[in-house]
């Protein structure tokens, strides 16, 4: 059962939503952003979700304000092999849910602040995720 906050903020954050994802797939959004491809556990089709940027060298941190209630967060619990768009380039990693990690402070932690602050405004309950991305770039 999904909480009313959740309900609540995911209502309001559907356009913005749908106006990252666009300019993330076109390469002209801010940095403080990045783009997710999750595998649909049902469908198995691609599932793209607009993130914070949390890409700190092979590792991308990812805090999920809603934790297990975000279908992204249910979709790399079935199928961990993701891919990240950072400034404009795609890389593979296996996402890893971290329960037991201290959230609020990993957020903390993260590059762009004033995207990790609205995202401790907003959480409903958030989940920490580390994204191990395959050497490359």
């Amino acid at each position: 059962m999904r909480s009313r906050k959740y309900r609540i903020v995911t209502t309001v954050e559907r356009l913005n939503n749908r106006l990252t994802r666009f300019a993330l797939r076109k390469g002209i959004a801010p940095r403080a952003f990045a783009l997710l491809e999750t595998t649909g556990r049902r469908t198995g089709l691609p599932r793209h979700t607009p993130v914070g940027n949390g890409c700190v060298g092979d590792t991308f941190w990812l805090v999920a304000a809603h934790g297990t209630q975000a279908d992204f967060v249910r979709n790399l619990r079935a199928h961990p092999a993701v891919r990240v768009k950072v400034a404009r380039v795609w890389r593979t990693g296996t996402a890893v849910v971290l329960p037991d990690d201290d959230a609020e402070a990993r957020s903390r932690t993260l590059p762009y602040q004033w995207d990790a602050a609205l995202g401790r405004l907003m959480a409903s309950s958030p989940l920490t995720i580390r994204i191990d991305l395959d050497p490359g770039r």
